[in-house]
């Protein structure tokens, strides 16, 4: 088997032009790439202020709720994988188109909701259609950035997520609020068909605004292509290591199982919070549904923020552990000033921004992480099975958080283990990739060769 030999290329040295042609690559595919994750977000949490109204028309329960909620990732982990191994087969431009456009549809479909069979059968479906979006966009920016630049590029990417948090709150507040009654609609009826048509359409321009590789990019000179090509074949983090030669090995790592366990706690940790922060502005005395959205938008602002300072300053240094770990630290700290204080309006949205810098810029480093960890044969498998399996944490802990809740008649014990999932995933994080340096070095020095991966 021909191997690939990045020990020939410890480091890549960057030049003027080649910074000029990730610009180039950059400004053509991330601003495209942020739209859609925005809208994929706006329709993934727009329940959290939806809910704010439904129940004064359609009174489920907080259980029903919360199920519905998480119900949305059993499909996301049924069909993640299969999603992602079709767009390595198809392309990102037929994935994209197939998925967009369907769960537009489905997600402009919930403003049909009655019961909570409809409810739950709904976000399941969203779930399905649209598994792979984020994995897939992953694996794709893969195509097009060496390791060196990939934090960034992901970390820009992903901006997508906190922007859409940062307008949710104004723009489903002010649906809620001065939509509600129109054509004879409820507001939040209307909430998820503003926002869930641009999907579908979206899905018909990634069609004809992408493509699938850089050697398929007109907008590319042959001397860039070219380039491109050599950074990315050349790039000091791909691996081809017998070890992990193939996915069915990738499934026997159990690396890949600490991983996906490590991602299981924060993102269930993470969604909690997305789904719940309406409900907990409002429990600190907000009433307007308008002025819930705006103080919503606070904390997002400064996870914009964090999340390109430290992925810039991750790359520069090529370290994502540490990094990792000081985020979950920044959201540790904030869960218990909001704990400890009792809804202080001031402290507690402080609190809540300090939270949102390290949340926003936990997962691109993460991911920088996996993909480096990953070798590139099964990068679009691995990718997606420790995605997929991690998605299980929002299908539960919802539903967890809600129990506890009301159990308690408080939301402080909720806090509390918030901070422990955080922390639980820093220190698996830290131990795993840890192990995995070592075991790469014991391997070179054994004589491993081209299959130990460069630090």
């Amino acid at each position: 088997m021909h191997q690939s030999a990045p020990h020939e290329h410890p480091h890549q040295d960057y030049t003027a032009a080649d910074d000029a042609l990730f610009s180039k690559v950059s400004w053509r595919l991330l601003p495209f790439l942020i739209i859609c994750y925005v809208i994929a977000f706006l329709d993934r949490i727009n329940i959290g202020y939806a809910k704010l109204q439904m129940q004064q028309t359609l009174p489920f329960s907080e259980a029903a709720y919360a199920f519905g909620a998480g119900v949305f990732f059993i499909g996301y982990f049924l069909f993640e994988v299969p999603s992602n191994l079709i767009l390595e087969r198809i392309g990102a431009r037929k994935t994209l188109l197939r998925i967009m456009f369907c769960w537009g549809i489905v997600a402009s479909a919930m403003m049909f909701v009655q019961t909570t069979t409809q409810f739950y059968i709904l976000r399941f479906l969203l779930g399905a259609f649209e598994a792979g979006f984020f994995p897939g966009i992953i694996l794709y920016l893969t195509y097009w950035y060496p390791s060196a630049r990939r934090a960034k590029a992901i970390a820009t990417f992903m901006t997508g997520a906190t922007i859409a948090s940062l307008i949710a709150g104004p723009m489903s507040g002010a649906i809620l609020k001065y939509m509600d009654g129109w054509l004879g609609h409820h507001g939040w009826q209307w909430l998820f068909v503003l926002q869930g048509l641009p999907a579908s359409l979206l899905g018909i321009m990634a069609f004809y605004y992408l493509q699938d590789k850089p050697e398929q990019a007109k907008w590319l000179t042959p001397a860039e292509k070219a380039a491109l090509r050599n950074h990315i074949d050349n790039d000091a983090h791909v691996v081809a290591s017998a070890s992990h030669a193939s996915l069915f090995s990738l499934i026997r790592d159990p690396k890949v199982y600490s991983l996906s366990i490590a991602y299981f706690l924060m993102l269930g940790a993470t969604y909690v919070l997305v789904f719940w922060k309406p409900t907990l502005i409002k429990s600190w005395g907000i009433a307007d549904l308008f002025t819930i959205g705006l103080l919503a938008m606070i904390p997002s602002v400064f996870g914009i923020i964090g999340m390109v300072l430290i992925g810039r300053r991750s790359d520069k240094r090529m370290e994502r552990r540490w990094h990792f770990f000081a985020c979950a630290i920044l959201v540790a700290l904030a869960a218990f000033v909001i704990a400890v204080t009792q809804g202080n309006l001031v402290v507690s949205l402080t609190a809540l921004s300090v939270w949102a810098v390290g949340q926003s810029s936990a997962t691109p480093l993460f991911f920088a992480a996996c993909s480096e960890y990953l070798p590139k044969k099964t990068a679009a498998g691995g990718i997606a099975l420790i995605s997929s399996l991690g998605n299980l944490g929002p299908a539960v802990m919802p539903s967890v958080t809600a129990w506890l809740n009301t159990a308690t008649g408080s939301t402080v014990a909720s806090l509390y283990l918030l901070m422990g999932l955080w922390l639980a995933s820093a220190a698996i994080l830290l131990f795993v990739l840890r192990e995995a340096d070592n075991s790469e070095t014991r391997l070179a020095a054994a004589g491993g060769g081209a299959g130990a991966r460069q630090p």
